[in-house]
């Protein structure tokens, strides 16, 4: 079940066509969502290569596995400066997002596709970093 804070919310974003608000103030450290994933086994993952889906499934359990996240996990926006992170729990196939910053109301909610919100390695959309 997809375990959601209720001020949570998608509007257009800045950063991408869409992304995921707050209408509350967060602080650090808060559990932001719980969402249940839609793991792509290695045998299908060059279909999803080649599919929309390629821009929203996660890296999973193992190198050449995929995840669907459902809620709004797919939806989170890629930051440099990220706001929130996700962890994965493999056994419970989800992702947890939480909060590493305070996380004011009306604010975008980010994290970095790297997985480590410190990481500045460049995503493959990223333009800029990869020339």
């Amino acid at each position: 079940m997809t375990q959601r804070v209720s001020h949570l919310y998608i509007a257009s974003s800045a950063i991408n066509d869409r992304g995921v608000f707050t209408s509350q103030d967060i602080p650090k450290d808060s559990l932001l969502e719980i969402c249940p994933v839609i793991v792509i086994p290695e045998e299908e993952m060059d279909l999803i290569k080649h599919s929309v889906l390629y821009n929203y499934y996660f890296d999973w359990a193992t190198e050449n596995q995929g995840a669907i996240a459902l809620g709004y996990g797919s939806i989170y926006n890629h930051s440099y400066t990220p706001n929130a992170e996700y962890r994965e729990d493999y056994e419970g196939r989800q992702l947890m997002l939480y909060a590493i910053k305070d996380i004011a109301a009306g604010d975008e909610i980010t994290i970095n596709y790297n997985g480590d919100p410190e990481d500045q390695e460049p995503v493959w959309f990223d333009k800029s970093k990869n020339e």
